[in-house]
């Protein structure tokens, strides 16, 4: 990788530095000729280019006499070249080569030979066809060739310099590299560490770039699998607890019935099938979790009265409110609440999961409200117990699988430590939400919120 990476940015700054060279080489003769041409050795250019600047302006040579006395007598350029055109006698002609200006003002209107006119600087206008001659005393001295010996010098200037910044850049690429390769290497090793099982793996972020966005990445990934796999680990020690337990109680009962110390009777073989019930509802529950966690849980998507779906849930669980002396109350705020969209049997299964938890906690002779609250673009459910209310410190993990605000409570009391779980997933599969909070009164008010269909 460092050595690709050095390799690609060599490879640029030599492509780059050639394509210089190669362009100089190739427009150097024809910039030096044009300045030679132009009188450039003896700092003509400057004044060539001001004369056809002022024909193009005006479109004519009329009064052009003026600017070419007062550039003379200003020295042209500041006198570049061979000691510049400072006193130099100089004819301004038209293109049929009559002399229109003459610094020393004794040739104007008379004819320049052949000789005159090869000898003179041409000038051209914007379509670059000829408008004049600028004749210097004695001509520009510049013969075809005569550029040669400089261009050679220049383009030997050229490919020295191509030298010398091909070894700087190869020194800023291999330095270049070993910058941006370090926070890689770091991040590779990192990574190669993690693929071994090492989940502790962070690397250190400087900085804002694209590489720093990569190393949050990676620690953001990294602290995600360390969770993953401790919550992992957690289910699978939560799990084997949870099956041990009415496993050891039901191999008990049965060897204690098959030795003669319990009598084979209906109620003994209850307890026993009571434990199989149990195991049977935790295998359930943990194959709905791992169903819906997968994206592989099928639910329906009919519309759905809450109201009447509260009423059988509520009759449903009548008779244990009944038993207990517990008040259980049905508030529907009056009026058609509208219908939601979902699947009625995992809504069934949402609120009586909910319901259950609420039964779990009130004490015999409290009180359990659920009530219908519609709203505009909403349908929201809510239960409210009369138990002890939920810890704070607990609250944000209510909804985990096997979490337990009260730590005493035994698995036959408790249910599976599944149903909040599920509960929660459920909704969120039928595009609701699940919220939970202690009522200002007392108690644990459990909120769900659905879209109107």
């Amino acid at each position: 990788m460092k050595w690709k990476l050095f390799l690609s940015l060599v490879l640029v700054g030599l492509v780059a530095i050639l394509s210089v060279v190669i362009f100089v080489r190739m427009d150097t003769p024809r910039q030096v000729s044009m300045y030679m041409a132009r009188g450039g050795m003896i700092g003509l250019d400057s004044l060539a280019t001001s004369l056809e600047d002022y024909y193009n302006e005006f479109g004519s040579w009329n009064g052009v006499d003026g600017l070419l006395l007062t550039t003379h007598g200003m020295g042209g350029s500041g006198g570049r070249g061979s000691g510049g055109m400072m006193g130099q006698r100089l004819q301004l002609a038209d293109k049929g080569g009559m002399v229109l200006a003459d610094t020393a003002r004794s040739a104007v209107g008379n004819q320049l030979g052949k000789d005159d006119l090869e000898a003179a600087i041409q000038l051209n206008d914007q379509n670059n066809q000829i408008i004049g001659y600028l004749l210097p005393a004695g001509g520009v001295n510049y013969r075809q060739g005569d550029e040669i010996p400089l261009i050679e010098r220049l383009n030997t200037a050229a490919l020295q310099a191509a030298l010398v910044a091909g070894v700087i850049a190869m020194v800023l690429a291999i330095l270049t590299a070993i910058y941006l390769l370090r926070p890689v290497q770091k991040l590779t090793l990192a990574a190669e560490k993690m693929g071994k099982g090492d989940l502790n793996q962070r690397v250190e972020v400087r900085g804002k770039d694209e590489l720093a966005v990569l190393g949050n990445t990676f620690n953001s990934m990294a602290e995600s699998l360390q969770k993953s796999e401790l919550r992992r680990r957690e289910m699978t020690a939560d799990v084997a607890h949870e099956l041990r337990n009415p496993l050891a109680v039901q191999k008990a009962q049965l060897e204690a019935m098959m030795d003669g110390v319990y009598p084979i009777s209906a109620e003994n073989l209850q307890a026993a099938l009571d434990q199989n019930t149990l195991l049977t509802r935790l295998v359930g529950d943990l194959r709905t979790l791992a169903l819906a966690e997968a994206g592989e849980l099928t639910l329906e998507q009919v519309e759905i009265d809450p109201g009447l779906l509260l009423v059988r849930v509520v009759e449903r669980h009548r008779p244990l409110a009944e038993k207990r002396n517990i008040q259980l109350t049905l508030v529907s705020n009056g009026g058609k609440a509208g219908y939601l969209l979902g699947d009625p049997d995992r809504l069934d299964q949402i609120l009586g999961n909910l319901l259950s938890n609420a039964f779990r906690y009130t004490p015999d002779g409290g009180q359990i409200t659920l009530e219908l609250v519609p709203s505009g673009t909403s349908i929201g459910m809510m239960i409210h117990d009369s138990g002890p209310g939920i810890p704070d410190d607990a609250l944000p993990h209510i909804f985990e699988r096997f979490y337990r605000a009260d730590k005493s409570r035994s698995r036959q009391e408790g249910g599976t430590g599944l149903g909040l779980a599920i509960a929660r997933l459920l909704t969120q599969l039928m595009g609701g939400t699940i919220m939970v909070e202690n009522h200002p009164s007392g108690g644990a008010i459990f909120t769900l919120q659905f879209p109107k269909a």
